[in-house]
């Protein structure tokens, strides 16, 4: 088992966090960040499984499931024994607008 977390929610880590950083304190973006860490480790290891993506599961496409944190939607697929992340937004994140620009980029 592996958690891989590709580019895309890579950059969201990064802009939530600066977005945190700035507007709140180090102490809470260190708690979203092990809450959302601690969240994953447990996809990963098979004790937790979300729910398909609603957007994708209305065209057929059941693959890709979140779960969510207090204040965050993550967003993974597994394949085989990994687990790879997607996305993650923040609640108050326009969601519909992420998914499709993540979809239609080629």
């Amino acid at each position: 088992m592996a958690l891989f977390i590709l580019p895309d929610a890579q950059k969201d880590l990064l802009s939530l966090q600066e977005y945190m950083l700035d507007k709140w304190s180090e102490s809470d973006w260190l708690k979203a960040e092990d809450e959302i860490f601690e969240k994953l480790a447990l996809v990963d290891t098979g004790f937790l499984t979300g729910t398909p993506v609603q957007e994708l599961a209305s065209v057929g496409i059941f693959d890709y499931q979140n779960v969510f944190t207090s204040h965050h939607k993550l967003v993974y697929r597994r394949i085989a024994d990994d687990t790879f992340v997607y996305a993650v937004a923040g609640h108050r994140q326009d969601y519909p607008t992420l998914l499709m620009k993540r979809l239609l980029r080629v």
